[in-house]
């Protein structure tokens, strides 16, 4: 099937966008492309993630159905328990709810949540 349309980037909303795109850098290892005090940009070189601050920003919460969750990334890591520590360190919380186990369910520094799954 062919689309009408190509994924230019996601865009997250979050209240400091400079030190959102410096959390995901550090996680993803991707470039820092634009940084203003509106919005921030990362990117590999194919894809790019956005991020704009949003006045009066209110973070979803996990795992409150009340309060969904408006999307979440999920992404590979070789080592659960490595890159886990790595995110924590970097401003990532981890809630106490965790609903698997080949992957984990973290909080980055603007209350969204992500989670990180088991390569295989």
């Amino acid at each position: 099937m062919t689309g009408i349309a190509t994924l230019a980037m996601v865009s997250l909303d979050c209240s400091d966008p400079a030190a959102l795109a410096e959390f995901y850098k550090r996680v993803l290892g991707w470039e820092i492309t634009h940084s203003q005090d509106e919005y921030a940009m990362i990117s590999d070189g194919k894809t790019s993630i956005g991020f704009g601050r949003m006045e009066n920003y209110a973070p979803p919460a996990w795992p409150d159905s009340v309060a969904p969750k408006r999307y979440h990334l999920d992404l590979y890591v070789d080592d659960l328990d490595k890159a886990e520590a790595q995110c924590v360190e970097w401003g990532a919380a981890k809630p106490d709810f965790q609903p698997g186990e080949t992957w984990r369910v973290l909080i980055d520094p603007a209350g969204h949540p992500f989670c990180i799954c088991q390569k295989s």
